[in-house]
């Protein structure tokens, strides 16, 4: 689900609308913001009914990159590209070189990587054309390659926080319900199975749901219909805006903790799940872990760097959690508040952030 409408306090620097007909791209590139420097995101290929929608995703999800790399502690701004998945067959690296001119003309302003509908082998065809780009084959021991285990790594830490601190216990006999088996979900659905978690699974794809099924002794439910799961935790892993009013009523479980990005339709929507008493771990500080990755790799550091700052995911969490508690504030909101202070501190206070 996306959101053709796009509302927010703190709009965009600057939204670059990209064009190539001969390639088949249509899409935007959206800066939402450079303070603490080059905006970061990945490209997502996706089909959109139309222009105004694909551009308030591209928009919605790039202020959530800005907080996400906030919170992270990284030297990067936020922003996203979004590209209109053509009707018919198209040459697809003609389709992400002429992505990569597109990028290579923002001069290092933009930094992409994978998000939905794209790979390595994309970021390799965007390669050719700038080297403002990120999740390409690692080499010589450094990050690189598909960042979703490193984002699914930093979900489950999050989420052992989460259980530990709203349930009281590990994940170990937990019935799970994961929405969404893409890169991301299936790799969690590995690591709750390992901890011996029960899982529900939702997926579009009949093939891949039979196959984690099978594999992890899963049940299966419709996307709509895991909603009403009676389950410990709900944990988001498709596309956004998947709490509304009426799916927060519905919710049986006690915790929402995901890979999805911008879950809550609405701020209000996670003032919902607080009010009912279900702890909400928001979305862009437990879902890091992939742009952990993705800077580590542009920003030269080791595999050693990026697995300690993906294994302080938890961490991450119990800050917001605690700030939360202290100032009385649902934790959506006690992240957001936590992320602009974050987003505002002088350069010489995000170097040694970043350090």
């Amino acid at each position: 689900m996306v959101d053709a409408v796009y509302d927010s306090s703190t709009p965009p620097e600057s939204v670059h609308r990209i064009h190539d007909e001969d390639a088949g791209l249509d899409g935007v590139i959206v800066l939402h913001s450079t303070r603490r420097g080059p905006a970061a995101g990945g490209c997502r290929l996706w089909r959109y009914a139309d222009r105004a929608a694909m551009a308030g995703d591209a928009m919605r999800l790039a202020e959530g990159m800005t907080y996400k790399n906030a919170m992270a502690g990284l030297p990067l701004g936020g922003g996203k590209a979004v590209l209109n998945l053509p009707q018919g067959p198209f040459d697809r690296r003609k389709f992400f070189a002429a992505f990569g001119r597109a990028v290579a003309k923002l001069d290092g302003g933009y930094v992409t990587a994978e998000d939905v509908g794209t790979g390595v082998a994309d970021m390799e065809a965007v390669r050719g054309e700038t080297r403002h780009v990120a999740g390409l084959p690692p080499q010589g021991g450094r990050p690189g390659g598909d960042p979703s285990p490193w984002t699914a790594r930093g979900v489950f830490l999050a989420m052992e926080e989460a259980a530990r601190r709203q349930l009281g216990s590990e994940l170990k006999g937990m019935r799970v319900a994961v929405q969404g088996l893409g890169h991301v979900g299936s790799a969690l659905c590995g690591m709750l199975h390992q901890a011996g978690a029960r899982l529900i699974v939702a997926e579009p794809r009949p093939g891949v749901a039979a196959e984690i099924a099978v594999r992890y002794d899963a049940e299966i439910m419709g996307r709509d219909a895991i909603l009403d799961a009676r389950c410990a935790i709900f944990v988001p892993c498709a596309l956004g805006g998947v709490l509304d009013a009426e799916a927060v009523r519905r919710l049986r479980a006690r915790i929402v903790c995901g890979a999805a990005n911008n879950v809550l339709a609405t701020p209000e929507d996670g003032d919902r799940l607080a009010d009912r008493g279900i702890l909400y771990a928001p979305d862009y500080v437990v879902n890091a872990g992939g742009i952990i990755s993705v800077a580590g790799e542009y920003l030269g550091w080791d595999a050693v760097e990026v697995q300690a700052r993906v294994e302080a995911s938890g961490e991450r969490l119990a800050a917001v959690l605690n700030h939360a508690a202290r100032e009385g504030l649902a934790p959506h909101r006690a992240a957001d508040a936590l992320a602009r202070a974050r987003i505002g501190a002088p350069a010489a206070a995000r170097m040694r952030e970043a350090a």
